[in-house]
This record gives structure tokens, C-alpha cells and sequence, in this order.
């Protein structure tokens, strides 16, 4: 599959839903198809858990700016200490959705990032943004890259260096797994993985607790400011545009409140739109962002990586051409079955999952591609997939489409199946 996308009319648009999904979109149906005539939200305020990151913008920007308002509803940020608290909260329903990771909203559905959970992913919130630093205690030992740290740890009994993601099932989780076993570390057996909440990771590596992390910014770069640390890799490095943090809530909740969903989206939709206007859209957003009531930080630790500029802490600068995105004409908020999927191999691969499970029916299940769709519509001008599934090509040269995951998810020599 190609990363093609076309750009439909409205009509256009609701003539191709029932190739993504249903006939339930047929023109000149809008109004019978959201709630019998009426697309009021069922709910007029929204609670959205978020965690301090760079990559909750378009959460916390659609409510700044209004454009909430906008599609009938007030979306009210809620700051999260961590992402288990994310999960229980919203598993119990205390928030309606959350800014969350990939990772572990199907890790809720197939039961193994806590109790089982029928869940849903609305959207897409960013692509890249995050970064495996490593401490300059390494630099110091001659550690630049994973090639150089596999060096150090195969001199070294196992389990002598520590290395901190942000939740089992999560996406930092799997980045940095995917890095070391790429240069022949296996995060099982030759290294030492522990859980830190995000705005924790830099305090715990000042004082020797870790050697290394996998996170989203600003604490990357919050390391290299504070001379605690270095970036050894970007997660685009890993994946160039990979999927990362989503609009996530309860399956349960989108079929009580399915006009609140699709103003939840559109909201989101517009505020992400709106962030990838513009240089000076990003660093006021940065600026936003940097304030108490979300990350409680210097704008300067986030306007750079925001732009794309980025530092290493060891001599290297660079433009990044896979910086983070929060919209790039659709194609980063769709939610794409192919990167739901990608997280379940890799569930399998390090032995998450005890066996292979249905990949595409559980995507399906839980990517509402549906009330994207509505949503999309709502906002306009907004390019919608030909396909629910894309093509991508990871740092080892494989390819990633979705077309069989089992194969793919038994492919790798490290893992831990």
C-alpha cells in the first residue's frame, strides 16, 4: 500500500465511506446519520487526561483557542502524573478520553497493560517527537550510539545498565526495545528496563538510577540542558514517521456519546491543523505549552525540537526532516489499521501476547475510522486515506504494511516469543 492520499469533496467524502467502513455515509443522509436527526453532542464538557509532553498540543491548543466551542462542546485538560493513572482514569471513566500511548490503549484490549477493556482510538495525535538519551556518564565511557553501547554492555555482566521507558505496553517501551535488539542488545537479558513516569526521567537519571531512557520531549532535551545527558537516537530514526500518542477513550463511551466523540475529533482536528500552520504557530503553541498548568517548564526546552532544530548534547546538529508532526494534511491524525497492527507484533514479538491474535479485526475494533471519518467531514478540506493501511521502512531496512503480521512478528532473531 502507498502513503497516497486523495482530497474528497464533502459528497465525494460520504459516497467513500462505505469503502473504509460502512454504508452507513450515504449523500444526503447527514442528518439521519448522527443521532436521528440531531447532531448535538450528548455531552457539553469533555474531560481529556494529558501528560506533560510536547505532543499533547493539539489537546490542549484546541481548547486555548476555542475551537472546541466551535463544535458545541469545552474540552477541559486534565494533567496526569502518569500513564497508569491515565489508564485507571480512564478505565473508570473519571476522564471521557486522554492524549495516550499507542501502546497501551490495545494493551487494554487484549488484557495485558491491566484488567481487560474494550477500547477506541479516535485519532491520531502526533507522528516522531521522541528520543532514546543516554546518561554523559557513557559519553564519557566512549558511548555515542547503540553500536558503542552494545560494546560496553557485552563488557559488562548482564544486567549492569538500566534503561527507563514509560509504560510495558507504550510506545517508548517499544522504540527502545527496537533500538538496543537492532544493534544486538536484548532488553531482556543483557540490559536492566525499569518504568518512570516522563517528568521523572531526567531527576532519576541526575542521580544514577538509569543509564539510560526512552521518552517524549521536552525531557530529552531537558537532559541536554541540564548536562545530564545526551540523545543517542530520535524515535523518527527508529520509524520516520511513526505513530505515536492518540485520542483514546472507552469503547463504551463513543457508543453513548457518538456526537460528543466526533466534536471531540473535530475540535482536535482543528487545533492540530492550526499548530502545523506555521513557525510562529509552533512557537506560540511552545509558549502555551511551557506554562504552569501543563508542562511547567522553559519554552526554550521545546521551541527547538518543535521547529525540527535539533542538538545532540555531543556536537551534532541537524534539521530534522522527520521532526513532529500533528497534522501534515491528514495523514498523521488518520488512524491507520497498519500502525494499530505494528503494536500488537511487537506486543508478540517480546512475549506480551502468548500467541498471535486476529491483527486486523482487533485494529478494526478498536480504530474508530468511522467517527474520524464524520469528524473530517465537519472540519472540511481535510485528505482522507484511499486505504486504511500504509507502508513504511524501519531502521533494519524491513518493511511494515500490515499484509502479514504474524510472519512479520516472528521475523526478528532477538525477541522473546
Amino acid at each position: 500500500m502507498s502513503n497516497k492520499t486523495i482530497t474528497l469533496s464533502r459528497r465525494r467524502f460520504l459516497q467513500a465511506g462505505a469503502a473504509l467502513g460502512g454504508a452507513y455515509l450515504l449523500p444526503g443522509m447527514m442528518n439521519s446519520v448522527w443521532a436521528a436527526g440531531s447532531d448535538k453532542p450528548e455531552q457539553t464538557t469533555v474531560k481529556v487526561g494529558f501528560i506533560p509532553l510536547t505532543d499533547c498540543a493539539s489537546v490542549v491548543m484546541a481548547a486555548v483557542k476555542g475551537f472546541d466551542k466551535k463544535y458545541g462542546i469545552s474540552i477541559v485538560p486534565s494533567k496526569e502524573a502518569s500513564w497508569a493513572a491515565v489508564r485507571d482514569k480512564m478505565v473508570s471513566g473519571e476522564l471521557d478520553a486522554a492524549h495516550v500511548l499507542y501502546g497501551l490503549v490495545y494493551g487494554l484490549e487484549m488484557g495485558i497493560a491491566g484488567k481487560q477493556q474494550s477500547m477506541a482510538n479516535l485519532m491520531t495525535l502526533n507522528n516522531n517527537g521522541q528520543a532514546i538519551s543516554l546518561s554523559m556518564d557513557l559519553a564519557k565511557q566512549g558511548v555515542t550510539d547503540a553500536e558503542s553501547l552494545k560494546k560496553l554492555v557485552a563488557s559488562k555482566a548482564p544486567g549492569s545498565f538500566t534503561f527507563a521507558h514509560t509504560f510495558p505496553t507504550g510506545t517508548h517501551a517499544m522504540w527502545l526495545y527496537y533500538w538496543l535488539a537492532q544493534a544486538g542488545i536484548n532488553p531482556f537479558t543483557d540490559v536492566r528496563t525499569v518504568v518512570v513516569p516522563p517528568p521523572q526521567m531526567v531527576m532519576n537519571m541526575r542521580i544514577g538510577n538509569m543509564h539510560g531512557f526512552c521518552v517524549g520531549e521536552p525531557w530529552n532535551q531537558r537532559a541536554i540542558s541540564d548536562g545530564v545527558g545526551f540523545t543517542a537516537a530520535t524515535s523518527q530514526s527508529i520509524w520516520p514517521d511513526h505513530p505515536e500518542k492518540i485520542l483514546g477513550t472507552r469503547r463504551t463511551w463513543v457508543e453513548q456519546n457518538p456526537n460528543t466523540a466526533r466534536a471531540l475529533v473535530a475540535a482536535i482536528l482543528e487545533a492540530s491543523r492550526w499548530i502545523d500552520a506555521s513557525d510562529d504557530n509552533r512557537r506560540e503553541t511552545a509558549n502555551v505549552l511551557a506554562g504552569r498548568a501543563y508542562l511547567n517548564t522553559k519554552a526554550d526546552y521545546l521551541n527547538g525540537r518543535m521547529l525540527g532544530q535539533y542538538d545532540n548534547g555531543i556536537g551534532k546538529k541537524w534539521q530534522d526532516d522527520h521532526a513532529m508532526h500533528f497534522f501534515r494534511e491528514g495523514e498523521v491524525t488518520f488512524p491507520w489499521l497498519s500502525d494499530g497492527m505494528w503494536f500488537l507484533t511487537q506486543h508478540r514479538r517480546w512475549g506480551l501476547l502468548d500467541s498471535d491474535p486476529d491483527y486486523l479485526a482487533v485494529a478494526k475494533r478498536i480504530n474508530r475510522i468511522d467517527i474520524y471519518q464524520q469528524a473530517a467531514t465537519a472540519v472540511g478540506n481535510i485528505s482522507i486515506p484511499a486505504a486504511p493501511m500504509r507502508t513504511s521502512t524501519l531502521m533494519d531496512g524491513s518493511t511494515w504494511n500490515g499484509s502479514d503480521p504474524a510472519a512479520y512478528a516472528a521475523s526478528f532473531a532477538i525477541n522473546k516469543r
